[in-house]
């Protein structure tokens, strides 16, 4: 009896770190940033500007602006939360191929861009660099386009402004509901300082959305997606699915390139 209280107490000592570590350090279980030298010189092959927005915390956000002299309007693009925006050149010519310009934003500690993470931080530079994209284009010629990670940023975005379309690759019900998937054993309804519910705020969307999401993706699961779908009120939706798709890479399937050419027609 004895071994077996013992056992418990380790256990529970044990389980009781985990959690604590779990917390504090829950930056560096979501977040996999990859600095770059505020001297890189980017290479997207077409005309661009790089800049920065300052933040009234004092971060400084550094972002990509493709110009093509689009008539057909801009896409602002979150990407997902590793590497940074030096690796978008194929989804730049992507873009670009359909007529548009883009807008392609870092994160906080991501590529050249500095700045304290939390969830109220990402949205207000969210919003920031929204309000930069309508200096230079009329609202209904924006489109806000999220990647995994990134589409919980953007469904926000979307929600507090009227962008003329939504595009969520790879996305995810919330951010709570996708650590429940990876962390099962811990109470991450408690401990996560980033919640991200996508599924809240794209009742609030007003322009169609478009959702792509691969049957096979073992990063955020395809069932994530489809309810996420099935939660947004209205018709203006469509639901894109890559069979046999993983998380990266869906542009290679054709169900993916019809879906972009209607996301971005």
């Amino acid at each position: 009896m004895r071994r077996l209280k013992k056992a418990g107490i380790l256990l529970g000592v044990l389980y009781l770190g985990l959690t604590l570590l779990a917390y504090f350090f829950q930056e560096r279980l979501i977040f996999f940033p990859s600095a770059m030298p505020m001297e890189h010189t980017y290479d997207f092959c077409q005309s661009f500007d790089e800049f920065f927005l300052e933040t009234d915390d004092g971060a400084k956000l550094n972002a990509v602006h493709i110009k093509n002299g689009s008539e057909k309007g801009v896409v602002l693009y979150f990407h997902g939360n590793s590497g940074n925006i030096s690796n978008l050149y194929h989804v730049a010519n992507r873009i670009s191929d359909k007529g548009y310009d883009a807008i392609f934003v870092d994160y906080r500690t991501y590529g050249k861009s500095t700045g304290a993470l939390s969830e109220e931080a990402l949205n207000k530079d969210a919003q920031l660099f929204y309000e930069y994209t309508l200096q230079h284009y009329e609202e209904n010629d924006i489109i806000v386009y999220g990647r995994s990670f990134g589409t919980g940023i953007a469904s926000r975005l979307a929600a507090k402004n009227n962008p003329c379309r939504l595009i969520l690759e790879s996305p995810f019900y919330s951010a709570v509901d996708l650590g429940k998937h990876r962390f099962p054993f811990l109470p991450v309804s408690l401990l996560s300082r980033y919640r991200f519910p996508s599924h809240e705020y794209l009742k609030e969307v007003n322009c169609p959305i478009f959702i792509f999401h691969g049957t096979e993706d073992a990063v955020i699961p395809y069932d994530s997606a489809k309810r996420l779908y099935e939660s947004i009120p209205g018709s203006a939706k469509q639901l894109f699915t890559i069979e046999g798709g993983r998380h990266n890479y869906l542009q290679s399937s054709p169900i993916f390139q019809q879906g972009i050419d209607k996301a971005l027609r």
